[in-house]
């Protein structure tokens, strides 16, 4: 039923036009009083000049002409509007719906599709307005001022009464637009995307989307049943930014964005900026505001208090979906943080977390940057994870994604019809190698979407540290592509300038925003200076990349190249267990076991080593320790911390049955995590295996060249001069008196780890008893000692 105003004897419509004709009568009537006014009869003319002093007669004037009437305006929307309104390419809805003052009054103009009668309520007015045809209604109302109003709408079967989106003014500031315009606006999020606020006092969300070459944009969701029609957005003008903001709608609603490309076509998108998704493979944006309170304010003051490159660090990598599959963000911060804490890790590493359509990507093909996967829960659920690590005293790293994107066509890809996030020349476009599409990091406003994303990471959810994945690919204009598929860069290198100066800026804002955090780059090249500052010109004429740390890709494929071979044949490939020392202080190093090497035919970390299950174990064993010791920090792929047998698999994780009592796991598999828990132990301990990692000073062959033997012994010192020495004997024999030359200045010397003890399954070949120095000059030291080395074993000594 169409609503009526209070009084039984009146009419809305009739209302109008009564009073409409009392605004042209009175028009009419102070025209013809005022011309009236104007004549004068002879008696007034007479009486007028005796009294006026004698003077020449004036000019002759034209009789006075009375004022035109102007008639009220019509309130309705010319063809033209209505015609881009309902094609969904008007770049200015405010302009014509909503309130205006007119002639005659105020035209009130609504767009509501499916609704079968509006009234605006202002005060006690109400005044329905007329039917115009495919959902426009309009109205003139004879007021001085637009009031403060609201829309009573009918539709069949239900009556809603609501604000009028299209009175309010814009919702996003001048110094944003001016920010984004730069490409310097460091919080994006809190422009773009969708925003729950209070605006002009009613509470509602504000959808904002970066769209430039767009016709039209509107707002589809829940709340307007996928239907953007009725809710076009505005365009606010060179910026490229198209802005509306909702009144009534709040956390929850589920939205995306309709686009009218240029050639009239439609596409609808999920929000690049979105904050919140629904759970793939739905692909639907939410509207989100976080209210979790964080608890870890002592974690982050003290985070700064040392460089990652000084400091301990050794890091469990873990895919969040797969650790325990069917855990949840909460779930997981009941368990993972204490199962890290107790193995000794200082940090975990989380493989992609934000938002991606294909679980089998691993994360790595994102197309939510801005949103948590929702598979595991919230984002505020996901800080809930993020705090509990750091009350457990453990830092939080996370894979970085900023190299591509996939091309699903409900997300980045040619978002608003054209290339957008994407190099619009497809040889910079397309990836060779997964199918995806290349980031064009040479525009200024894609460029800030991802800048602005690694500190939202950071800065939102408290983040330590960031994995930047493939950097490589990003670095160089020929990556996996032919001669022919490339263009050279303005130097005629195949140097991507444009990505350079994106891993700079990103690198320098992080760092300069956010104290504390490091950021890790995965660069499999020896590009020059990616652990460099920026501001430092190196010798290939480029200032560093400015990352705090590099995996060392190198060292992982010589080492594990080593290790899989037979014993015998080692000391043929002796070089590359030592090559890596030759460029160990070129950067600053990570040395990654990292998923990569633990799946598609790669074999588990253990199944790599050759022999029975005996040798493949203690051969595990004696590489983690060689690797715990070697200069840089530490990563281990999860499930490799026990030693499992078979690769990793995101559809069931580790093989956590294994470590069951029942299994007879102590002696194979609950030995080697033991291991790995003592690992981390003495290595948090001890400052020689972290402080100078980054130093010559921290690092001396005490042999590197006894091929023969598969022996390697080297010292670890820290900045006071301490020493740690690290002994490994990749051959399966035991070598008893095994001489090493050492420091003079150690009286004492006392084994603090052994790979082959038996609690790890090993066969308890150790050096129990203090090691004192002889005054025997050996390897070219004053001083040496004897010891038994274990077959296929490291073996750690520190002064007593």
């Amino acid at each position: 039923m169409t609503p009526r105003p209070p009084s039984s004897d009146s009419d809305p419509k009739k209302s109008v036009k009564k009073a409409a004709k009392s605004v042209k009568k009175a028009a009419e009537k102070a025209v013809t009083k005022k011309a009236a006014a104007k004549k004068e009869t002879p008696a007034v003319k007479k009486a007028a000049a005796q009294k006026a002093p004698a003077k020449k007669a004036p000019a002759k004037k034209a009789p006075a002409r009375p004022e035109p009437v102007v008639p009220p305006a019509s309130p309705a929307l010319d063809a033209h509007d209505r015609d881009r309104l309902l094609s969904a390419t008007h770049h200015d809805p405010h302009g014509v719906l909503g309130a205006h003052p007119v002639p005659g009054g105020i035209a009130f103009r609504v767009f509501k599709p499916y609704a079968i009668s509006v009234t605006v309520l202002a005060g006690t007015l109400r005044a329905e307005l007329h039917d115009d045809g495919d959902g426009f209604f309009s109205g003139l109302v004879p007021l001085q001022e637009v009031p403060a109003y609201r829309l009573l709408v009918t539709y069949e079967g239900s009556v809603q009464e609501t604000e009028d989106a299209y009175r309010f003014l814009p919702a996003l500031g001048d110094l944003d637009l001016h920010l984004i315009g730069e490409g310097r606006h460091e919080q994006l999020w809190r422009a773009l995307g969708a925003e729950p606020m209070t605006h002009q006092g009613v509470t509602g969300t504000r959808f904002t989307v970066w769209a430039p070459n767009a016709r039209g944009v509107s707002v589809a969701g829940t709340f307007n049943f996928w239907d953007g029609t009725g809710y076009p957005m505005r365009s606010l003008g060179s910026s490229g930014i198209w802005e509306l903001f909702v009144p009534g709608i709040g956390e929850g609603e589920l939205y995306k964005f309709a686009i009218t490309r240029q050639d009239g076509s439609k596409t609808l998108r999920a929000d690049p900026m979105a904050r919140r998704t629904e759970v793939p493979p739905n692909t639907s944006s939410i509207v989100h505001a976080s209210h979790h309170e964080w608890h870890d304010d002592g974690w982050l003051e003290g985070r700064a208090a040392t460089p990652a490159h000084e400091a301990p660090v050794s890091v469990y990598e873990v895919h969040l979906a797969s650790w325990r599959p069917g855990l949840t963000y909460r779930q997981l911060a009941e368990q993972l943080p204490a199962y890290v804490k107790d193995l000794g890790f200082t940090h975990v590493e989380l493989m992609p977390v934000a938002e991606h359509p294909f679980g089998g990507s691993w994360g790595y093909q994102v197309t939510g940057f801005y949103a948590p996967t929702a598979r595991l829960g919230t984002p505020d659920d996901f800080k809930y994870l993020v705090d509990a690590f750091h009350q457990a005293g453990i830092g939080v790293l996370m894979d970085w994604v900023p190299a591509h994107f996939p091309r699903d066509d409900w997300a980045l890809a040619e978002f608003d019809g054209r290339p957008l996030y994407e190099h619009e020349d497809p040889l910079r476009s397309a990836h060779p190698d997964w199918g995806t599409l290349e980031f064009d990091f040479g525009r200024r406003e894609v460029r800030n979407f991802l800048v602005a994303n690694a500190v939202y990471w950071c800065e939102e959810f408290h983040i330590d540290g960031l994995r930047v994945d493939a950097v490589a690919s990003m670095l160089y204009l020929d990556y996996s592509r032919e001669p022919g598929q490339w263009v050279p860069n303005e130097h005629g290198g195949r140097e991507n300038l444009d990505a350079v100066a994106f891993l700079q800026e990103m690198n320098a804002t992080v760092y300069r925003r956010v104290p504390g955090v490091v950021t890790i780059a995965e660069e499999s090249t020896a590009w020059d200076g990616v652990t460099r500052a920026t501001d430092h010109i190196g010798p290939g004429g480029f200032g560093g990349l400015g990352f705090g740390l590099k995996w060392n890709m190198g060292w992982m494929h010589d080492s594990l190249g080593y290790v899989q071979h037979e014993p015998v044949h080692r000391k043929f490939h002796h070089h590359e267990m030592t090559f890596s020392m030759v460029y160990a202080y070129s950067e600053n190093y990570v040395l990654p076991i990292s998923h990569d090497e633990v799946v598609h035919g790669k074999r588990s970390l253990v199944s790599k080593m050759p022999g029975d299950w005996w040798q493949q174990r203690a051969t595990d064993r004696a590489y983690l320790a060689f690797m715990w010791a070697h200069p840089g920090k530490q990563l281990l792929f999860m499930g490799q911390e026990f030693a499992q047998g078979a690769e990793w698999s995101e559809a069931h994780g580790p093989d956590w049955w294994l470590l069951d009592p029942g299994y007879g796991a102590e002696a194979d598999h609950r030995g080697v995590r033991d291991l790995v828990r003592d690992l981390n132990i003495v290595y948090r301990h001890t400052p020689a295996l972290w402080q100078l990692d980054t130093s010559p000073d921290g690092f001396q062959w005490i042999v590197g060249d006894a091929a023969e033997d598969n022996v390697f012994a080297f010292l670890r010192l820290d900045a006071e001069g301490n020493p740690l020495l690290a002994v490994s004997n990749f051959s399966p024999v035991v070598r008893h008196d095994y001489r090493l030359g050492v420091p003079d200045s150690v009286p004492v010397w006392h084994e603090t780890l052994n790979t082959d003890v038996g609690k790890y399954g090993g066969g308890d070949v150790t050096n129990p008893d203090p090691v004192k120095p002889e005054a025997t000059a050996w390897h070219g030291r004053p001083a040496s000692i004897t010891l038994v080395l274990p077959p296929l074993a490291t073996v750690w000594l520190r002064p007593a």
